[in-house]
C-alpha cells in the first residue's frame, strides 16, 4: 500500500484501517481541503480600518462656548483670499485657553499682533489676538489659559473676538472639529472647476480686490 505524502485525515485513517484505498473523487476532495487550510494559515490578517471619527476631541478656547461670527472659509489655492481658522465671539481681556493638551511652540508677536501657537505632535492650534501667559516649551492640558484677549489685531474690529486657527502641517483644518461643531459640507460636483475672477471697478488687474481674512 503507497503512503500519502499529505498528513492523513481521520476519514483517510478509517478508510486506510478498513483496508480501503480512498477513490479518486474522495482523494481530490481531502487534498483540496487541505489546501484550502495551508492557505488560511499562511494568509495575513487583515488590519481593522480606522473608524472615521479621528478628530481629537477638544474643548472650546473660550467659555462659556462662544458664537462663531465667521466659519471656517479655506482659499482655493496657497495665495488666495479666504479665511483660514474660526473667528469666535469674545470680550477684551477675556482668558484664552488651548483646546488640545500640547505644547507651546510659539508665543510673542507677529506684525504688532499676539499669537500663540501650541503644538498637539502632528497638528498645532493657533490663537491671535492674544497677550500670552505662557513660554515656549510650556506644556499644557486642554483647556489651560495660553492668555488674555486682546482688541487691537481683532478680525471684528471694532469688537473683540478670537482668530481660531488648526494646521496639519501646512494644510488648514477647520478647528471646530475639535468641539464636534464642524458643518459636513457636501460639495458640487462643479466646485473642482475654475471659477471666473470678478475684477472690482477701479482695481487693477491681477490685485485682489480685498485682503482676504487668515
Amino acid at each position: 500500500m503507497t503512503r500519502s505524502p499529505l498528513r492523513p485525515t481521520a476519514s483517510t485513517v478509517t478508510h486506510l484501517a478498513s483496508g480501503r484505498t480512498p477513490s479518486a473523487g474522495r482523494l481530490a476532495a481531502l487534498l483540496l481541503a487541505l489546501l484550502a487550510g495551508l492557505l488560511t494559515l499562511a494568509a495575513p490578517s487583515t488590519p481593522a480600518r480606522a473608524g472615521a471619527g479621528t478628530d481629537p476631541v477638544g474643548v472650546w478656547p473660550l467659555t462659556p462656548r462662544p458664537a462663531v461670527v465667521h466659519p471656517f472659509d479655506p482659499p482655493d489655492s496657497a495665495y488666495g483670499t479666504g479665511h483660514r481658522g474660526v473667528d469666535l465671539a469674545a470680550r477684551p481681556s477675556q482668558a484664552v485657553r488651548t483646546a488640545l493638551s500640547g505644547r507651546v511652540v510659539f508665543a510673542g508677536r507677529i506684525a504688532g499682533r499676539g499669537v500663540v501657537v501650541v503644538g498637539h505632535g502632528t497638528t498645532r492650534t493657533t490663537y491671535e489676538p492674544v497677550a500670552a501667559s505662557v513660554a515656549v516649551g510650556t506644556v499644557l492640558a486642554a483647556g489651560d489659559a495660553v492668555g488674555s484677549l486682546e482688541l487691537a489685531g481683532s478680525h471684528c474690529f471694532p469688537q473683540a473676538c478670537l482668530h481660531w486657527g488648526w494646521l496639519a502641517g501646512q494644510v488648514y483644518l477647520d478647528p471646530l472639529r475639535l468641539v464636534g461643531a464642524g458643518p459636513v459640507r457636501l460639495l458640487p460636483l462643479w466646485r473642482d472647476l475654475p471659477t471666473p475672477q470678478v475684477r472690482p471697478w477701479g482695481v487693477p488687474a491681477g490685485r485682489p480686490g480685498a485682503a482676504g481674512r487668515w
